[in-house]
């Protein structure tokens, strides 16, 4: 890529996340909805967790994966059926006909997405901690930094790639987004250690970046509470595998919209 279009992406990018780093806060009921109901979620395991005299650590697993609830839920709604409502709404032509690529416009949503999500998720990990007593001390705060950035990178890469795949598929993009919403929970071990559902299931549901990034996290923030799936040095390297695997993915997935609207003159599959 060339000078000039890396800095047209850049621009692209950064003027598509504005709208989203501002709009997200500028509607109170949004503040709330995203942050009282996943820690609602949470508290509810927490006292699932206390009433079965489970180890305190487990407290600390929950708040976790509550907190990375909010990202899965913003990839969910916000990135994977965002063409397809763009369409439905009218403004998908005009992102078409911009001059900026189409990959950069889906950057700039997981951008400015990433960046009002972890508002959201440092609060859930704020009021948990108060509410109920965990502490949060990691022995090496940087690896624990570069698993969370990597697990956001592949989890947004698979937004992308869903967003691309949703827009083909038409009106199925409602009935998909509303599908993949409580299976992740199960899947990715939010409430529970992955290590439980067995461990070649857990290896069968690692394609979902939020499957590694939770094992990792937590085997960094409480070390020994729990058997990790994998060490956390084959989790972060698969992270970074399936974060090139989707980001690619997504790439050609565009291709090949671009190619079925210059050939047939549409975005989606043709219905019989």
């Amino acid at each position: 890529m060339s000078r000039e279009g890396i800095a047209l992406f850049l621009r692209t990018m950064i003027a598509r996340a504005y709208p989203r780093i501002i709009g997200q806060n500028r509607e109170p009921s949004w503040v709330l909805i995203d942050v009282g109901l996943p820690l609602l979620g949470t508290s509810a395991y927490v006292f699932i967790y206390r009433a079965l005299g489970a180890p305190e650590a487990y407290i600390g697993f929950v708040i976790l994966g509550g907190a990375m609830t909010a990202f899965w839920l913003n990839v969910l709604w916000s990135m994977s059926a965002q063409l397809y409502w763009e369409k439905e709404s009218g403004n998908l032509p005009l992102f078409i006909i911009a001059p900026g690529p189409m990959m950069g416009i889906l950057a700039g949503m997981a951008l400015g997405g990433m960046f009002a999500t972890t508002l959201r998720a440092v609060v859930i990990m704020l009021a948990g901690s108060l509410l109920f007593g965990v502490k949060f001390a990691p022995a090496n705060p940087f690896p624990l930094l570069g698993t969370f950035l990597l697990t956001l990178l592949a989890l947004y890469g698979m937004g992308m790639l869903l967003a691309s795949l949703f827009l083909m598929w038409g009106r199925e993009a409602w009935h998909l987004t509303n599908l993949l919403q409580e299976p992740i929970y199960l899947l990715s071990g939010f409430y529970f250690p992955i290590r439980a559902l067995g461990f070649w299931a857990g290896v069968l549901a690692s394609w979902i970046p939020l499957t590694l990034g939770l094992d990792a996290m937590r085997q960094l923030l409480f070390p020994g509470a729990a058997a990790g799936l994998l060490p956390v040095g084959a989790e972060i390297a698969a992270l970074a595998g399936l974060s090139a695997g989707f980001l690619a993915a997504a790439h050609r997935a565009l291709a090949a919209l671009e190619r079925l609207a210059r050939r047939d003159g549409r975005l989606t599959e043709r219905r019989r």
